[in-house]
C-alpha cells in the first residue's frame, strides 16, 4: 500500500523530530561521560599526573571490548539492561540508553587521542608553575584540545544519526522506524528515498555547524 504524501509529510516531520531528539540527548550525555572517561584515560597513563595502571588498563579494556561490536548487535544484546534501566526496549529513550553507552566510549578514545598529541612541555610548564592536577586538566588539557575535540564530537554526531536510524529498525522510533514500517515492509521506494534524503541533509547540517564552531576555536 502506497502512502498518501499529502498527509504523510506530517509523519516524516514527526520522525525527523524524534531522530533529532535521540541524537541531541545522546550527544549531551555521551559528551559528559565520554570526555570524563577520556580525561581519566589520559591522566592515568604511565608517567602522567594521576598515574594508575589498574584504572588505565580497565578503561582501555572496556573501550576495546565495546567499540568493535556492531551497534545493531549491541543494541539487541543489552536489551535486558535497557529494560531494567529505562523500563522498556521500545521507543526513543530505549534507543538513547545504548546509543549513549557506545558513544561515550568512542568519544573517550577521541578525547584521549587528542590529549596525547599535546606537547608534554606544556604540561611540565604548568606543573613547574605549581598548577594542581585539576588546574592542569581544566586549564590546560581541555583548552588545548577544544578545537579538535569539537571536530571529534561532530564526527560522533554524524555517527549518532546513523545509530538512530539503526535503532529505529528495532522499534526505536525516528526515521529508521519510518523507513522500515512504511518503506521496506510496504515496498514503498518513495518513503525510503525521502528518508535517505532527510538523513543526508541532517548529516550535512551537522558537519557544517561542527566545522564552523571548531574553526572558530582553532583560530582562537
Amino acid at each position: 500500500m502506497k502512502v498518501d504524501w499529502s498527509t504523510f509529510w506530517v509523519r516524516v516531520v514527526e520522525s525527523t523530530g524524534q531522530t533529532l531528539t535521540m541524537v541531541a540527548f545522546t550527544l549531551l550525555f555521551s559528551s559528559i561521560f565520554g570526555i570524563a572517561i577520556g580525561l581519566l584515560l589520559f591522566v592515568t597513563r604511565r608517567g602522567n599526573i594521576l598515574e594508575n595502571r589498574f584504572v588505565s588498563a580497565l578503561l582501555n579494556l572496556l573501550i576495546n571490548v565495546i567499540r568493535p561490536i556492531p551497534f545493531i548487535i549491541f543494541l539487541v544484546t543489552i536489551s535486558p539492561l535497557t529494560r531494567l534501566v529505562v523500563g522498556t526496549t521500545i521507543g526513543m529513550w530505549a534507543a538513547i540508553f545504548p546509543m549513549t553507552l557506545v558513544a561515550s566510549f568512542v568519544i573517550a578514545r577521541v578525547v584521549e587521542n587528542n590529549l596525547v598529541a599535546i606537547d608534554p612541555g606544556i604540561i611540565e610548564a604548568a606543573k613547574a608553575m605549581g598548577a594542581s592536577p585539576l588546574q592542569i586538566i581544566f586549564g590546560v588539557l581541555i583548552m588545548e584540545t577544544l578545537g579538535p575535540l569539537i571536530l571529534g564530537l561532530t564526527f560522533m554526531t554524524v555517527g549518532l544519526i546513523d545509530f538512530s536510524a539503526m535503532a529505529g529498525t528495532v522499534g526505536g522510533g525516528g526515521l529508521g522506524d519510518l523507513a522500515m514500517t512504511y518503506g521496506y515492509q510496504r515496498f514503498d521506494g518513495s518513503v525510503m528515498l525521502v528518508t535517505i534524503l532527510v538523513l543526508i541533509l541532517l548529516v550535512q547540517v551537522a558537519q557544517f555547524i561542527g566545522n564552523r564552531i571548531s574553526r572558530y576555536f582553532l583560530r582562537r
